[in-house]
């Protein structure tokens, strides 16, 4: 951990740059078999599609280091210089690791007040809503591979098949493809 906060430059406009411009991140835990396994999320704020995740068994830094780099590797011609990704002011992502991969990949980093949940709500409310979704699985579950299953099976939901309001009543997945077709998110 550094000393290094990133200053504010989202301040919860999360839905007026556009689709790939602001990427929201941060860390949940879930308990289960007795220990915490850990997952890493980047959303794109606009069409809410949660674009990379990482479980891990471990709260080192790697995963989130992970989670950025399997991020530009699925989605990086999508991305632009002006993309922010916004997290909380937590040890990873005030670390000299992340600082210097998010400078490598070409974007902006930006956090939220401290202590302050509502700058990064949009994510907050996914995993609040993934728990919900996923909570009798999980005490279900005996093993890693286990919750892993179930965090992939999560995902794949979440990005394709779970419509919301908010998106025409289209899953994440399906209201990228109809910005990208020239849809009218206003109209």
């Amino acid at each position: 951990k550094t000393d290094a906060v990133s200053e504010n430059l989202l301040n919860r406009q999360f839905k007026e740059h556009g689709p790939r411009k602001v990427l929201l991140t941060d860390i949940t835990y879930i308990p289960c078999c007795g220990v915490f396994f850990y997952l890493s999320t980047i959303k794109d704020a606009y069409t809410m599609q949660i674009l990379a995740y990482v479980l891990s068994e471990s709260l080192e830094i790697d995963f989130v280091l992970e989670t950025v780099n399997q991020m530009v590797e699925k989605h990086g011609i999508s991305l632009a210089t002006d993309t922010i990704i916004h997290s909380d002011q937590g040890c990873h992502y005030t670390s000299c690791s992340f600082i210097q991969l998010v400078k490598d990949k070409g974007l902006r980093q930006s956090m939220s007040r401290k202590g302050n949940c509502w700058d990064n709500a949009p994510q907050e409310s996914f995993f609040g809503r993934m728990k919900d979704h996923v909570k009798k699985k999980i005490a279900a579950a005996t093993s890693f591979g286990e919750v892993k299953a179930i965090v992939d099976d999560y995902m794949d939901y979440y990005n394709n098949y779970r419509y919301q309001w908010d998106l025409e009543k289209r899953s994440p997945v399906e209201y990228r493809i109809y910005l990208l077709e020239g849809g009218n998110p206003l109209l």
